[in-house]
């Protein structure tokens, strides 16, 4: 009687073992597979991210619980290796989701913030937890560097497209005064350079503006990594403008309407550039 009673014990928890393994394994499936249509427009973190994560802190609430029914399904690992197993899996077929929302976007560098907002989230929300331990300091590692990628595509999507503006007008306004043979003060050529100088300023206030716009209306929901992209685009912009305003902001100010312009200190870019990634209302004045 004893060892029936034992024997249906046993059959009893590993069809629980099972049904458990089952269960992840629907529910990875349907992550993967999950086809809501909920746009997150500004770029933030999807509802799904803090589902999934929601889920993946539930089972370590009860990690105990399941490694005692993974050691009981006996397929020869151990029951930690085999909690890691199901949360990694859980965690990219999350990632694969990810990749396919990420594509809704037309804009690339909003792709890009959406997947570092997402993964950056996922792995904070793993080293605040008992997971760490689990998966590891690698796998921590490996995403904190799959979110610097995408910071840095982010960058270079929306950003190196303007620097170059100041750049190629200042070669160009250097190979005019240069090679007319005129100064700024008086002669032919010193008329054209103002006027493509003129143009230069018009268009970086133009690209600055439209750029500024957009994404204000963006949201990086993290102060710390809020602040760190903030810095980023800064050390992208600044340097160049600063150094097209130095030399010829002067040539323009010297002519009519300068302010119309010159629109914009190098402080003033600073300051807008403080704005970004707040998911402000299209209407919402600046600061």
């Amino acid at each position: 009687m004893e060892s029936e009673i034992r024997n249906s014990a046993t059959g009893l928890t590993k069809r629980l073992a099972q049904t458990a393994q089952e269960t992840f394994g629907d529910f990875e499936e349907a992550v993967e597979k999950d086809a809501t249509k909920t746009a997150v427009l500004d770029g933030t973190v999807h509802p799904l991210t803090s589902y999934v994560i929601n889920y993946v802190k539930f089972l370590f609430d009860y990690q105990a619980t399941l490694k005692q029914l993974f050691s009981e399904f006996g397929n020869g690992d151990d029951s930690n290796s085999q909690l890691a197993s199901v949360t990694m899996r859980i965690m990219q077929a999350f990632q694969n989701n990810l990749e396919g929302k990420s594509k809704q976007y037309k804009d690339q560098a909003l792709t890009h913030l959406f997947l570092m907002n997402n993964i950056h989230y996922m792995v904070r929300s793993v080293r605040r937890s008992e997971a760490k331990d689990l998966l590891g300091d690698d796998w921590v590692q490996r995403h904190r560097r799959v979110v610097q990628q995408h910071a840095n595509l982010y960058k270079r999507t929306a950003w190196t497209k303007v620097r170059p503006i100041y750049i190629t007008q200042t070669s160009s306004a250097q190979g005019l005064t240069s090679s007319g043979g005129g100064s700024v003060e008086g002669g032919n050529s010193s008329g054209v350079s103002r006027g493509l100088l003129k143009e230069g300023f018009k268009m970086c206030n133009m690209q600055f503006d439209e750029l500024h716009q957009r994404q204000s209306q963006w949201t990086v929901p993290d102060t710390e990594l809020r602040e760190s992209l903030r810095l980023v685009v800064a050390e992208v912009l600044l340097p160049a403008y600063r150094s097209f305003l130095k030399r010829f902001g002067p040539l323009v100010e010297s002519g009519k309407n300068s302010q119309r312009y010159i629109k914009y200190t190098a402080e003033d870019l600073e300051r807008l550039l403080g704005e970004l990634f707040e998911g402000k209302s299209m209407n919402e004045p600046r600061r």
